[in-house]
């Protein structure tokens, strides 16, 4: 049997990390990256923000308002509108170094793709990893800019892995080790499983993706539905 193995390519908190690649000063600051509104001021939301942002509580969909409330104290905080054209222009470098990896490559997002590489690395997960490692060198030295992979059978759980050891993770998910792997998330983990439903399943008393596996399907079918109780 053909053994599937699938990357996920996701570049760690990418418009922000473009600005730090555009001025290295801002690397030591909270930086985030704004999309402000019409309506003038500081309407509008964040994109996407670093890490040391991040320490503070700004995240992306925040208000501007609120992330610089939360910001006050940092006075060397950095609030920037959002450069689509840089960024789609550095996405572009990017894409173009990880496809040539690729059996089959898909396009995601500018800052995320995925890549079929089974026949190219034989089904071995080994290789695959050394492949991994490839394209987070080759995308630093050319581009300056880190990225996390996850490594699977699936893009699901690809996906799941690239966020696992953020930022400039690399973690492999190997078919004996996806039940284990499973056990360490929690269901907000999960993509397509949103705050709602992970607020529903926790007044419940189920937070674990090992609590969630116990209930029984017409339960949660009941509870949100035949397509999502399903899915869960």
């Amino acid at each position: 049997m053909n053994q599937r193995i699938v990357l996920h390519v996701d570049f760690d908190y990418f418009y922000a990390q473009c600005e730090e690649i555009r001025t290295p000063a801002l690397k030591t600051k909270p930086v985030a990256v704004c999309m402000f509104s019409d309506r003038g001021g500081d309407s509008g939301a964040i994109a996407t923000a670093n890490y040391t942002a991040r320490e503070f509580g700004v995240k992306s969909g925040l208000s501007i308002q609120s992330a610089k409330q939360k910001l006050k104290n940092r006075t060397d905080s950095a609030f920037l509108p959002a450069d689509f054209e840089y960024y789609s222009d550095m996405s572009e470098k990017s894409m173009n170094i990880i496809k040539k990896f690729a059996d089959v490559f898909e396009y995601v997002g500018r800052d995320e793709a995925y890549l079929d590489v089974s026949e190219k690395v034989e089904q071995d997960f080994v290789k695959a990893s050394h492949i991994a490692q490839q394209i987070k060198n080759e995308v630093r030295e050319k581009t300056k800019l880190t990225c996390s992979v996850g490594i699977s059978p699936n893009k699901l759980l690809s996906k799941i892995a690239s966020g696992y050891k953020k930022p400039d993770g690399l973690t492999t998910i190997t078919p004996d080790k996806i039940s284990e792997f499973m056990e360490t998330l929690n269901l907000g983990d999960i993509h397509g499983i949103g705050k709602k439903t992970v607020q529903k399943l926790a007044e419940e008393g189920i937070e674990t993706i090992s609590q969630a596996k116990s209930l029984d399907i017409f339960i949660l079918i009941n509870m949100f539905g035949r397509k999502a109780g399903t899915y869960i």
